[in-house]
């Protein structure tokens, strides 16, 4: 057996936030839609599965056409089996939805959830592909000092995430 090992890239706008996990039916496609919808009223998403067996199509959903086509094209891109990307619109992030995304019964795992440049690591055989891993963002550049404590603690307490 032969194994190859690739880094696909996520093609987004940087603003846009995405969560990338893996799942186990085509009933996926219908639930995280609904669990999106119930968790954040008027959200704006595109979802993207790849079905990993019968005809082995990307499966598609969402409330946003242009989100749907970009889940699209980056699901066939990483091709991977039984993955799934959901691109959230602008205003929208992963805080919001994720424990309701994690609690869809078909959902087995979570890789990312991100705005970074990101990378998905893919193993390649014979039978198909697969995701081993994320790059998610750049490596630290050092350890926060007194002044990035006191800016983190702020922007939190600005964008409503902290008192």
């Amino acid at each position: 057996m032969e194994m190859k090992l690739t880094a696909v890239g996520i093609e987004k706008p940087e603003p846009i936030n995405f969560i990338l996990g893996q799942t186990h039916f085509i009933k996926s496609v219908e639930d995280i839609h609904e669990a999106l919808v119930g968790a954040v009223p008027g959200i704006k998403f595109g979802l993207a599965f790849c079905e990993a067996s019968g005809k082995c199509l990307v499966r598609e959903s969402g409330t946003d056409p242009a989100l749907v086509e970009l889940a699209r094209r980056n699901a066939l891109a990483i091709a991977a089996g039984h993955s799934f990307i959901v691109f959230l619109g602008e205003g929208f992030y992963p805080i919001n939805v994720l424990n309701t995304l994690k609690a869809v019964p078909e959902v087995c795992r979570i890789f990312c959830a991100t705005a970074n440049p990101t990378q998905v690591l893919i193993a390649a055989t014979e039978q198909g592909r697969g995701i081993i891993g994320v790059v998610d963002g750049s490596p630290p550049r050092g350890v926060e000092a007194e002044p990035d404590i006191a800016w983190r603690k702020n922007f939190l307490r600005q964008i409503g995430y902290k008192l």
